[in-house]
């Protein structure tokens, strides 16, 4: 049994509360989501309000969208994932949703119609890391942890009814795997180019992104073909016990995993894993070492380190690598608090 099984609530795991360091005005975009997310305050309070007003016009987002061209992209307009890496159009889009910009702004708008426009493949509705001859994604190109970022960042811009979104929530439901090493590796088209997304084990990127756009749809909108498919993810996750080898839970997967930053792009981490199961009212033993592990690595303020970043690469720095971060913070206590007290 953990030490940390009977604790009252989630603050009794904290060496110390940041909570009002997370709400001060330097960073909307974490003061913001700390009041609501956190505190549970209603949307439509006046500080939620200002706090939401404030993330458009102080720090980061009015920092990346004063560089974006005024049809809706950033940079070259055909270099919007891979050449582009962390500059184009898709890095922004996820950062700028990670940040929880405005989707009804003009420019959130644009950049969402854009990326629908020469990302999304016509024929199977994926999203694709390069454009096609004509218009849309090219069909050969289908990212599965690129569809994820998109269809979550495009759903926290309000595109959730738009017919094109669903039908990526359609692709994701179709065409995500789950394969954990067993049996013979799946074939035919889209499966048979990337290997390293599908094979006989499925990359835990793409899982791990289908499952975060998935949990943004309300629960009372989605589809049963969606619960099922956020059950089969859910469990392959709880199978690695998240971080960890399925067939030999006592060994790390992945070093990466066990180091949290933020954003995380194509990555993930034990904590963005949590934070997605734990959302999706998650509350399983075999995620008992992913929540030890988070609680280990705070420091006596009860903060959490900027472990990783890709500071450098982007178009705006998002707090600095070895210091502590606010964003870290914020969804180590978001996990804490799902985990202890829902």
């Amino acid at each position: 049994m953990s030490k940390y099984d009977k604790q009252n609530n989630w603050k009794s795991v904290l060496k110390a509360d940041p909570t009002d360091w997370l709400l001060a005005e330097d960073n909307p975009s974490v003061r913001y989501f700390t009041l609501v997310d956190l505190l549970g305050k209603s949307p439509d309070s006046a500080e939620v309000i200002t706090a939401r007003q404030s993330i458009m016009t102080n720090d980061a987002v009015p920092a990346i969208l004063g560089r974006q061209e005024v049809e809706g992209y950033w940079g070259i307009p055909q270099d919007f994932y891979v050449r582009a890496k962390y500059k184009g159009t898709v890095w922004n889009i996820i950062t700028l949703a990670e940040l929880g910009a405005d989707g009804s702004d003009e420019r959130i708008l644009k950049a969402g119609e854009f990326i629908l426009n020469h990302s999304q493949d016509r024929q199977n509705d994926g999203f694709a890391y390069f454009s096609g001859k004509e218009s849309g994604g090219d069909h050969a190109k289908v990212l599965p942890c690129l569809t994820g970022n998109m269809v979550f960042s495009l759903i926290r811009f309000g595109f959730l009814e738009d017919p094109r979104v669903q039908k990526s929530i359609d692709w994701i439901v179709k065409y995500q795997r789950f394969d954990d090493g067993e049996g013979s590796a799946p074939k035919g088209w889209l499966y048979d180019r990337y290997k390293q997304c599908w094979g006989k084990h499925t990359c835990m990127m793409g899982i791990v992104k289908t499952l975060k756009a998935l949990a943004e749809i309300p629960p009372d909108k989605r589809s049963k073909a969606v619960s099922k498919t956020i059950e089969r993810g859910a469990e392959y996750l709880l199978k690695h016990h998240l971080f960890k080898q399925s067939h030999n839970p006592a060994l790390v997967a992945k070093e990466d995993w066990i180091h949290f930053g933020f954003p995380l792009m194509w990555n993930t981490d034990a904590l963005e894993m949590l934070g997605i199961l734990t959302r999706l009212g998650y509350h399983d033993t075999r995620m008992q070492d992913a929540v030890e592990l988070v609680i280990s690595k705070q420091d006596e303020q009860g903060r959490w380190l900027s472990e990783t970043t890709f500071n450098g690469r982007t178009l705006v720095r998002i707090e600095r690598k070895g210091q502590p971060s606010k964003w870290v913070t914020l969804n180590a206590l978001k996990v804490l608090e799902n985990w202890y007290d829902r």
